[in-house]
C-alpha cells in the first residue's frame, strides 16, 4: 500500500520531468505529447456537462438535426478561446482573473467577479443536478439523497488535488472516455441519418423562437465562462517555461492538446443531438427531459442504450462538478484575493441545486435555464481575454496574429448577437423576421 501511495505522490513530478525532456527535444512523438495532456482535457469536461445533455436532447427531440450547425460553431469558438486562455497563462505566468485584477479598474474587476460568481453558481447547478439525476436513475434514490451522494463523491475527488495535478487529470480523462464510449454505443445502436447530419452540421437554419432559445442555450452550454478562466489558471505552474523559446514549445504542445480535447468534446455534443434526433424526433418529439429520455430509451432501444446514456450522464455530472468547483475557487482567489476553505466553496455553490430539488423545479428546465445564464455571462471573460491578449505590455512578442484576434472578436460578436436575440424574444419581439420559421424536415 505504501509503495502505491509513493508512486502516486511522484506521478506529478515525473510528468514535469518528462515535460522538461520534451521541451528540450529529448522526447518526441506521443511520448513528448503525453506530459502536456491534461489541462485541455480538464477544460473539455465543461463542454460535456449535464447542461449539454439537457440542451442537446431538447434540440434533437424538438428540431431533429437542425441545430447541429450551432454545436459546430460553438465548438469552434470554444477551441479558439481555450487556446487563447492557455496561451495567456503560459506566456504571463498568471491566470486570466489575476491579469484582470492587475490591469482593469477596481469597479470593473468587482463587477466581473460578481458576474463570474453567478456563472459559477449556474454551472454548479447544472453539474450537481445532472450528477444527481444519474445517481437517482442508477440507484432508485429520490433526488435529495442522490444530490447529497453526488456532493460526497465530488468532495472525495476534489481531495485528489493534494496529490498534485496528475491524479486528478487522469480521473477526468477517464470520465471523458466513459462519456465518449457511451455515445459511441448510442450511435452504433441507433445510427443517425448521416445525410441530414452532414447537411445541418454546415448549413445554418433556425425554426422559430424555441430554436433561438435552444441555440443560445447550446452556446452557453458549450462555451463555458469558467472553463476560459480555469485553463489560464492551470498553465503557469504545470509545466514551467523559463525562456521565450521554451514558451513557444509549450504553446505548440498546448495547441495540439486543445485541438484534440475539444474535437472529442465537439463530436460528443454532435452525437448527443444526433442520438436525440434519431431516437426521439419522429415519434417522441415531446421528450425534453433527461429522466424521460432515459425511460424512453429503455423500452425503445434496450438496456444497452439506456445504460450507456446513464453512465455518460453520471460521469459528466461528477467530473464537471469537480472541475467547476476548482474553477470557482481559482476565480475568487485571483479576482479579489479571498481564500476560503474548499468545503465552504463546495457547500455555497451547491445551494442553487439544493433549492431546485427542494422546491420541486423541473430539473431539465433548470439545466437549460442555467445554460442561458452562462451564455449571458460568457462575453465577460471573452472580451477580457481579447483585450489582454492584444496588449504588447501583457503578451510581449506573443500577441496573437491579427487574423486570430479578428476571428475571436467575430466569435464574440456572434455570442453577443445571440444573446440580444434572446433578450428581444424574452420581451415579446416577433422573431419571424429574424429566423427561418419553415417547418423542420
Amino acid at each position: 500500500m505504501s509503495q502505491a501511495l509513493a508512486q502516486r505522490a511522484t506521478m506529478t513530478s515525473q510528468t514535469i520531468s518528462a515535460g522538461a525532456e520534451a521541451i528540450a527535444g529529448r522526447r518526441r512523438g506521443i511520448r513528448g505529447f503525453l506530459p502536456f495532456a491534461g489541462p485541455a482535457i480538464i477544460a473539455s469536461i465543461a463542454y460535456m456537462d449535464p447542461g449539454n445533455f439537457a440542451t442537446n436532447i431538447q434540440a434533437g427531440a424538438r428540431h431533429g438535426y437542425l441545430l447541429l450547425w450551432v454545436v459546430v460553431l460553438a465548438n469552434a469558438i470554444a477551441m479558439l478561446f481555450q487556446a487563447l486562455s492557455a496561451r495567456i497563462g503560459i506566456v504571463t505566468g498568471q491566470s486570466l482573473a489575476s491579469l484582470c485584477r492587475m490591469h482593469f479598474p477596481r469597479p470593473v474587476v468587482l463587477a466581473m467577479w460578481a458576474a463570474s460568481e453567478a456563472a459559477a453558481m449556474a454551472t454548479d447547478l447544472a453539474e450537481l443536478v445532472g450528477a444527481a439525476i444519474g445517481l437517482s436513475l442508477l440507484t432508485g434514490l429520490p433526488m435529495l439523497p442522490a444530490l447529497m451522494l453526488a456532493f460526497a463523491i465530488t468532495w472525495g475527488l476534489l481531495n485528489l488535488q493534494a496529490r498534485g495535478f496528475r491524479p486528478l487529470e487522469i480521473v477526468i480523462a477517464c470520465c471523458v472516455g466513459v462519456i465518449g464510449l457511451g455515445y459511441l454505443i448510442e450511435l452504433f445502436i441507433a445510427p443517425p441519418d448521416w445525410r441530414l447530419f452532414a447537411f445541418h452540421a454546415v448549413v445554418p437554419q433556425l425554426a422559430g423562437a424555441d430554436s433561438v432559445t435552444l441555440a443560445v442555450g447550446i452556446v452557453g452550454a458549450t462555451v463555458m465562462p469558467h472553463a476560459i478562466y480555469l485553463h489560464a489558471a492551470l498553465m503557469p505552474d504545470r509545466m514551467p517555461a523559463h525562456t521565450d523559446a521554451e514558451r513557444r514549445r509549450v504553446l505548440r504542445f498546448s495547441n495540439r492538446e486543445v485541438l484534440l480535447a475539444l474535437t472529442v468534446a465537439g463530436l460528443v455534443n454532435m452525437a448527443m443531438v444526433a442520438m436525440a434526433a434519431a431516437m426521439f424526433h419522429q415519434d417522441h418529439s415531446g421528450v425534453g427531459e433527461i429522466e424521460t429520455a432515459y425511460r424512453t430509451l429503455l423500452p425503445l432501444m434496450g438496456v444497452a442504450a439506456a445504460g450507456a446514456f446513464m453512465a455518460s450522464l453520471l460521469a459528466s455530472g461528477i467530473a464537471s462538478s469537480v472541475v467547476g468547483t476548482i474553477a470557482g475557487q481559482s476565480i475568487m482567489q485571483d479576482f479579489v484575493r479571498i481564500r476560503i476553505p474548499l468545503w465552504v466553496r463546495r457547500v455555497v455553490t451547491m445551494l442553487p441545486a439544493l433549492a431546485v430539488v427542494l422546491l420541486g423545479v423541473n430539473a431539465t428546465d433548470a439545466l437549460v435555464l442555467s445554460q442561458v445564464v452562462l451564455s449571458m455571462v460568457l462575453p465577460v471573460p471573452m472580451i477580457a481575454l481579447l483585450l489582454l491578449s492584444s496588449r504588447v505590455a501583457v503578451m510581449g512578442s506573443f500577441v496573437p496574429r491579427r487574423f486570430v484576434l479578428a476571428a475571436a472578436w467575430t466569435a464574440t460578436v456572434i455570442v453577443l448577437s445571440l444573446n440580444l436575440i434572446l433578450l428581444l424574444q424574452t420581451y415579446g419581439l416577433d422573431l419571424s423576421l429574424l429566423v427561418d420559421i419553415r417547418s423542420v424536415p
